[in-house]
């Protein structure tokens, strides 16, 4: 996916994400790390539950997320948006029994109310902050026993790409065939099959699609997703693998190309990540949506398209929504009269087969006796 930005006519830092703003909606990302530092910025945490920086059980998937969109993008900004509890927090135990009441008795806590609108209004806080690009590495299985679609998360998906933000999400991780995997489930995961999302399927170090990674007709493009260095929040690096280090990275490449050229729009965006990318045998699949990005390619491309310019279109009533436009008078070739003449016939003796089966079924039918 790597490749150095040829023909690039800015500097080295501008072509690194220099000016580029990701928010990492995530468990929450320690800032303090060696790798991270000043290059976060930190926002709220909207889902609570009550961990806190320092535990074990805040930030490890975040800070990992983080490290991965500036691996590819070093000289981006991360806005950490914490919208998601690790997957050993004690609050998930706690949400899923508070759910179970919610459904018993149709009230909820303020604590649960806050868990089930953090992704919507983390996405909504992200666009209002001026994020360039909002990266989601996770899925609607992280919300157990809720609806998977929520209405309240696609109007802020459309609110921020009304704002000109590049969404991503990872495609999910419950692709496996084997049914003794706990995750092999490929169901529909949200956010990633909202529409206007760039939704990222993870690719393995053979070429093909990760065993993990979800099926669907959503996927948009695919990253690597294995072996996949990332920061830990101990200190140093470690492995991980998932499509949730694929959006990252594919995040970075965004960043790379809004560098390159600040005024392209979420569509511009996706455009290039899918026309540029290394395509399937088969062209687009659904198991690797368009192919993998290719971020060389994409940085190029993204140097040479004039950026979307959105502006009002001008009232043209009188012109438009009165008879509205005429093109020039059509001219067809005359029908063949020979259709025209073994079309009747042929319509005839259809008619003639349905009349005698409706008088044959009308006779009144004989009972058997005993």
């Amino acid at each position: 996916m790597g490749g150095r930005c040829h023909g690039c006519t800015r500097s080295a830092p501008q072509c690194a994400g220099q000016g580029v703003k990701v928010a990492v909606l995530d468990t929450g990302v320690v800032d303090r790390h060696p790798a991270l530092r000043g290059r976060v910025i930190q926002g709220p945490d909207l889902i609570g539950g009550g961990a806190k920086p320092g535990q074990s059980y805040w930030g490890g998937h975040g800070t990992a997320m983080a490290y991965n969109v500036l691996s590819v993008a070093p000289e981006a900004r991360v806005l950490s948006v914490r919208a998601l509890w690790e997957n050993e927090d004690p609050a998930r135990e706690r949400q899923i029994e508070a759910i179970r009441k919610f459904y018993e008795t149709g009230k909820a806590d303020a604590q649960t109310m806050r868990a089930v609108t953090a992704l919507p209004r983390a996405i909504r806080y992200a666009a209002d902050q001026g994020a360039d690009i909002v990266s989601m590495s996770i899925g609607s299985d992280e919300w157990e026993g809720l609806r998977d679609y929520e209405h309240d998360v696609a109007a802020a998906v459309n609110y921020a790409l009304g704002k000109g933000v590049v969404l991503i999400a990872a495609a999910g991780n419950g692709g496996s065939t084997d049914r003794m995997d706990t995750d092999a489930n490929n169901t529909v995961s949200y956010p990633a099959a909202y529409p206007g999302i760039i939704a990222v399927a993870a690719m393995s170090r053979e070429g093909r699609r990760a065993q993990f990674s979800q099926v669907h007709a959503y996927n948009t493009v695919a990253a690597p997703g294995t072996e996949i260095y990332s920061a830990d929040i101990k200190g140093g690096l470690r492995p991980v693998q998932g499509t949730s280090p694929a959006c990252a990275l594919t995040a970075g490449v965004v960043a790379l190309m809004l560098s390159r050229n600040p005024d392209l729009s979420p569509g511009q965006v996706r455009q290039i990540l899918t026309t540029t990318a290394r395509k399937p045998p088969n062209g687009y699949t659904i198991f690797l949506g368009f192919g993998l990005v290719n971020a060389a390619a994409a940085v190029r491309a993204a140097g040479s398209m004039k950026g979307a310019e959105a502006a009002a279109a001008p009232y043209n009533g009188k012109d438009f929504f009165d008879g509205g436009p005429t093109d020039q008078p059509g001219t067809n070739p005359p029908i063949d009269g020979q259709y025209l003449f073994f079309g009747g016939i042929g319509l005839g003796v259809a008619s003639l087969c349905w009349l005698v089966a409706f008088l044959l079924l009308r006779r009144p039918r004989r009972t058997r006796q005993s």
